[in-house]
């Protein structure tokens, strides 16, 4: 009797544990917002844009919880700068903690790619991801060859011949004037047109032209320049329209004359007048028309009202409301040069000295990178100071009581060049391959670069036209630019104006006042050509000469 009373009780007692168990609530875990702890890139830190990534990089992301599966593929994402999709694989490990994304197959050389995971990933709990992720980084240089490798000498006859076409086949119809850029229109330059004539003299004599077509090119130039282009104070303007002579507006004020422009046409035009020195009529009439341009120019009415400056703008309509001295060490030495070679209108040595040279900043003997430099701003300023006015003035053996010129534009040159070498800023690509900081386009935009104001914009124009100065170097770089990324950086004029590396940007601009020094200045360092012909003016060696100029062509 007592054994079935307890057995009963038993019954009872599981009977009621039963009932407990069926009523029990189960608990579900709360959910866990998931967090990034670290993202690498091919075990580097991805907090930053990182530069020269594998094209076939492993993407590592560590979260602080696990990770639903199933979230993955629709929250990770890898683009390039089009917001064009990268296939790619996903893999979780360690717990499903850790995300491995990989290019499904390899990313595109020198190219910026994003990397997007979005809060639709949710932990294994179901919570979501508390903050997007957005990086970035660039994929490495392809340093393969884009064209096949000749020789030094035939590179230097193809860059000339291509650049050249800027001038040729794309100048003006009319006039025949260099166009500003290659989206100009009607808008001719006339700086850039003084370059593009003395590439005319330089393709004539490299046959990439004959003499006879040099000539029509260069008397529709001067007839134009003389009969229909319009003038102020003999002076030419910045721009104007190729096909009716008429001032187009640089600025607001800047409507008439440019003197410095104006130099730089007259530095082209005289070094033709020496190269065109046949005796029959078409090339006397061409000297004659060449000088009485030359001769027409007023110097001396740029002094405003007889100071001892030079001063840049003049118009008729604002008169001097410009105000810009020609001052200080810069691109204008030609300026001053032709001014003093004037038989018409030309000014006194103390124009000179006080205007140009006793300007504050223009001297400055300080040591950059264990290079003096005589002349200048802090550390040089951008390379076109060392090319514009030596298109036609040869540095080499020029000196007077301010400065060996040799020195000057050499150690310049090489100022720049060391900075892009030491790379202070830390911008991607800059070496001894890849260097040269001159005024050029950038995007959305122009900047004059230089050490001090380097925005991460190489233009070629400054490594090639520094070939005189430095061969080794430019030379160097010239390989770089035509190897290396000529698949980006070659086009139908030559080389394209600028590119960054850095922000993986190639500009699809080409300058008339970037292409003529390339031309010019590869023959300035081939044969010196250009340097002859100027040089061998009488009036430009009295000139200089009265300026205190030494060398031995004086």
């Amino acid at each position: 009797m007592k054994n079935n009373r307890i057995r009963v009780l038993i019954s009872c007692l599981l009977m009621l544990g039963c009932s407990k168990s069926q009523d029990a609530v189960v608990v579900t875990p709360p959910a866990v917002a998931i967090k990034v702890s670290t993202i690498y890139l091919n075990a580097i830190a991805l907090d930053n844009t990182v530069y020269g990534s594998t094209v076939q990089p492993t993407l590592k992301v560590q979260f602080t919880q696990p990770v639903k599966p199933s979230t993955v593929a629709t929250a990770v994402l890898l683009t390039d700068a089009g917001g064009a999709a990268a296939a790619i694989t996903t893999s979780l490990s360690n717990h499903d903690s850790v995300l491995l994304i990989q290019p499904a197959s390899p990313l595109k050389y020198l190219s910026k790619y994003f990397l997007k995971i979005t809060t639709t990933l949710q932990s294994a709990s179901s919570g979501g991801l508390a903050t997007a992720v957005d990086r970035n980084f660039n994929t490495q240089i392809d340093s393969t060859n884009k064209f096949p490798v000749i020789s030094d000498i035939l590179l230097l006859d193809k860059i000339q011949q291509q650049t050249f076409k800027y001038f040729w086949d794309f100048g003006h119809p009319v006039s025949g004037l260099a166009r500003e850029r290659n989206t100009s229109g009607d808008i001719v330059t006339t700086g850039g047109s003084g370059f593009g004539v003395m590439a005319i003299v330089t393709a004539i004599s490299r046959n990439f032209i004959t003499r006879t077509e040099g000539l029509a090119r260069m008397q529709t130039i001067v007839g134009f320049l003389k009969n229909t282009a319009q003038k102020v104070h003999g002076a030419f303007p910045h721009w104007m329209n190729g096909a009716t002579g008429a001032i187009q507006p640089f600025s607001t004020k800047d409507d008439g004359a440019d003197l410095v422009e104006t130099a730089y046409l007259m530095q082209g035009l005289l070094t033709a007048r020496q190269y065109f020195n046949g005796g029959d009529a078409g090339e006397a009439n061409l000297r004659n028309d060449i000088n009485i341009l030359w001769n027409g120019v007023e110097w001396n009415w740029f002094r405003q009202n007889n100071q001892d400056v030079l001063y840049w703008h003049y118009s008729n309509i604002y008169t001097w409301d410009m105000n810009v001295k020609i001052q200080g060490w810069n691109e204008c030495l030609i300026t001053y040069v032709l001014a003093a070679s004037s038989a018409t209108h030309t000014i006194p040595d103390t124009v000179y000295k006080i205007g140009w040279a006793g300007a504050p900043g223009f001297t400055n003997g300080n040591s950059y990178y264990n290079y003096t430099l005589p002349l200048g701003p802090e550390k040089g300023g951008p390379l076109f100071f060392s090319h514009y006015s030596f298109l036609g003035i040869n540095p080499n053996g020029l000196t007077d009581s301010y400065a060996n010129y040799t020195t000057q534009t050499k150690n310049h040159t090489l100022i720049n060049y060391s900075y892009c070498v030491a790379n202070p800023q830390g911008n991607y690509g800059y070496s001894s391959s890849c260097w040269g900081l001159t005024a050029s386009d950038i995007q959305n935009g122009y900047n004059a670069s230089s050490p001090t104001n380097d925005v991460s914009v190489i233009a070629p124009t400054a490594a090639i036209s520094s070939l005189p100065y430095t061969p080794a170097e430019s030379m160097k770089a010239l390989h770089f630019f035509y190897y290396t990324l000529g698949d980006k950086l070659w086009g139908e004029y030559g080389f394209y104006d600028a590119f960054s590396l850095k922000n993986v940007w190639f500009a699809n601009s080409t300058l008339a006042i970037d292409q003529g020094p390339i031309i010019v200045m590869i023959e300035n360092y081939r044969t010196g050509l250009l340097w002859k012909l100027f040089t061998s003016c009488p009036e430009v060696k009295a000139g200089m000469l009265k300026l205190g100029f030494k060398a031995p062509y004086l």
